[in-house]
């Protein structure tokens, strides 16, 4: 009974270590490839089309609708309290640290995540990456680092256009519909958000960047039993890229607290 306990608890764990451990080898190889291999640039700018160009539709709604509900719900609260004019300081510091790169990652995750693992997927069941070695061509840097590259470029862009579109449809919803006075409110958001909150939002979107794409090509490059192996490759894409950035974000919320103290500016 206790051996049988143990080997249940025992695989998936001695699993999830080892599906790590490739992700690992997976990040190294790529980027030695990066600094050993010539760069593909035709690739990589489209590659950059694909994941910034492409997706800031989505990004530009995610960040307006989440702005603007935002300062709504805050202003409901705030309002009780006698504090409607500091509203924009929280909508603002919210966005920079916590819902821009979390959301922008989710809807990159669901967009591009996917495409990259079904794409890489697809040669991988029908040999075209057996092909690619047969030609002398390396696969991780003919198909991962154009992406990983371009994705490292495209996450921090599309976080500070989410963190501009959230914050611009936070402050026309909270002047033009909840009649706050913009003054007060432009002056307490402008008073209250700091560099390190700016800083905090870019990075974490280079981290969950990284996450994103090196969880989607793994999951692609090593799919199997054909169109079934890579439809469940893209949705195990999605969802373990999705469960990363949101894993990843407590940690790095605490180590920036750590590195950025209250007092710094």
């Amino acid at each position: 009974m206790m051996v049988r306990f143990f080997n249940a608890l025992g695989a998936p764990l001695l699993s999830f270590f080892q599906y790590l451990g490739d992700l690992v080898l997976l990040a190294a190889d790529t980027f030695r490839s990066i600094f050993t291999h010539r760069l593909r640039w035709k690739l990589f700018l489209n590659q950059v089309v694909e994941i910034g160009l492409l997706s800031q539709l989505v990004v530009i709604i995610t960040g307006a609708f989440t702005g603007a509900v935002f300062a709504a719900q805050t202003f409901f609260q705030f309002n009780k309290l006698g504090m409607g004019s500091a509203v924009g300081a929280v909508v603002s510091v919210s966005l920079c640290r916590e819902l821009a790169p979390v959301l922008t990652a989710l809807m990159v995750a669901g967009r591009v995540g996917a495409a990259m693992s079904a794409e890489i997927g697809t040669m991988k069941v029908t040999e075209q990456i057996d092909a690619l070695r047969a030609l002398a061509v390396y696969p991780v840097d003919y198909l991962v680092v154009p992406r990983a590259l371009a994705m490292m470029v495209s996450m921090p862009l599309l976080v500070a256009e989410c963190i501009a579109v959230g914050i611009a449809s936070g402050y026309l919803v909270a002047i033009f519909m909840l009649d706050i006075n913009g003054t007060y409110y432009m002056a307490n958001m402008v008073r209250w958000t700091r560099s390190r909150d700016i800083i905090m939002g870019l990075s974490k979107a280079f981290c969950f960047g990284i996450l994103i794409v090196f969880i989607s090509c793994h999951k692609g490059l090593t799919t199997r039993e054909g169109a079934v192996g890579v439809g469940r490759a893209t949705t195990e894409a999605v969802v373990n890229a999705s469960l990363a950035v949101l894993i990843c974000n407590f940690f790095l919320t605490m180590m920036f607290n750590i590195i950025y103290p209250a007092g710094y500016q």
